[in-house]
């Protein structure tokens, strides 16, 4: 007996550790403790069941604050429902699977919130354009969903290419007259866990303690991070900071071929995308102070669509906070990132414009065809 007693103490302890475990888990992406929170929000995430979509449906099934997650795939989506639905959290698993427009409506009922990481990932000598032809119609088919199931959700693009893809989801939605600016995000958010990564290493601080804004888009040149308000303040010189910036502005090149076909950055990008999710709950249920770098529809440039920081609040965008203070050199910066920038926005817009007058086209011709048919009826009666 006293041995069985013992083994059922060891077996207890453990147990309790591995529920401590689990919420300290949970509290680490909220960033919120777990009597402060209530689970009250619908997150649907759009390609689950991919490479990105896995591992941040794992994490997001650790978020407080989620009651339900709904899982969207064209494939092999199930399995991902079932091994998540065996996670001892609170949150229930749904999914569903198909590529019937209708499965994707069903999918995003009532959400709060919609996260897109589905498309095909970036491989090697692929440049971020020659990715619009595959993924632009991932934009396209979740706008179209969303006014149909959720038209107020907040929605957050992970799909690439970032800088055409938003343009293209807004201008869809623009044409079914259900958009709404305030609701439409770019997650950027990986860029800033790579800029902290990096100059932390830099500076041998955890990265928790390092803060930096990045502005802009999210490809090449036009992701600008403003090291001169790094916090702690960054000491370089300016080779080593012109070092920097490129490599926080090719670091998903440098997974790529570390992956050597194998695809792109999933695991990092599942990490960052989770983060921000997580920041808009807290904004959803109106917590102060909220501020996260988004790209999405803007003024404070040229460019129709800009990364800044934004204070988010319940109804998505409290408030844009602009340009922060930057150094000539990234005024320099900012400049020549521009019309690269511009570029990208119009080839979605395009993209949008000439997807909208095929879909005219169809349905004028499908009302045509249906006409023909009941007058046929008509005539041969």
């Amino acid at each position: 007996m006293m041995a069985n007693s013992c083994g059922y103490t060891i077996w207890l302890r453990r147990s309790q550790n591995l529920l401590r475990l689990s919420q300290l888990q949970e509290n680490m992406i909220s960033g919120t403790h777990r009597t402060h929170s209530v689970r009250n929000y619908k997150v649907s995430v759009v390609g689950a069941a991919g490479g990105i979509g896995q591992p941040l449906s794992l994490l997001l099934k650790q978020n407080p604050l989620i009651k339900e997650l709904s899982l969207h795939d064209r494939t092999n989506v199930k399995g991902v429902n079932m091994d998540l639905s065996h996670i001892c959290t609170a949150t229930k698993v749904e999914s569903f699977q198909g590529e019937d427009p209708a499965s994707l409506v069903d999918a995003l009922h009532d959400s709060n919130i919609v996260v897109v990481p589905a498309g095909m990932p970036r491989k090697p000598d692929m440049t971020r354009d020659q990715l619009l032809g595959a993924n632009g119609e991932v934009a396209i088919s979740v706008s179209r969903a969303m006014c149909a199931a959720c038209p107020k959700a907040l929605v957050a693009y992970i799909t690439n290419p970032l800088n055409t893809v938003v343009p293209i989801a807004a201008e869809t939605m623009k044409s079914l007259g259900c958009y709404d600016p305030k609701r439409m995000f770019g997650v950027t958010t990986l860029d800033i866990v790579r800029a902290r990564t990096f100059l932390a290493q830099r500076l041998k601080l955890d990265p928790a303690e390092v803060n930096i804004p990045v502005i802009g888009g999210h490809a090449g040149i036009t992701i600008l991070p403003l090291l001169s308000l790094c916090s702690p303040k960054l000491c370089a010189t300016p080779d080593e900071w012109k070092a920097l910036t490129h490599r926080i502005q090719e670091a998903g090149t440098e997974v790529v071929k570390a992956k050597a076909g194998g695809g792109s950055a999933t695991l990092s990008m599942a990490y960052a995308a989770a983060h921000f999710v997580n920041s808009l709950l807290r904004g959803l249920k109106g917590e102060s102070g909220v501020v996260e770098c988004s790209y999405v529809a803007s003024d404070v440039t040229e460019a129709a669509f800009f990364s800044t920081p934004l204070e988010l609040g319940p109804e998505g965008i409290k408030k844009n906070l602009g340009l922060p203070k930057m150094s000539d050199d990234e005024k320099e910066q900012l400049k020549k990132m521009i019309p690269e920038l511009k570029t990208s926005i119009a080839a979605g817009i395009d993209f949008a414009q000439e997807a909208i007058c095929c879909a005219k086209i169809a349905e004028a011709e499908a009302k045509a065809k249906a006409l023909k048919k009941k007058n046929d009826k008509c005539k041969k009666k």
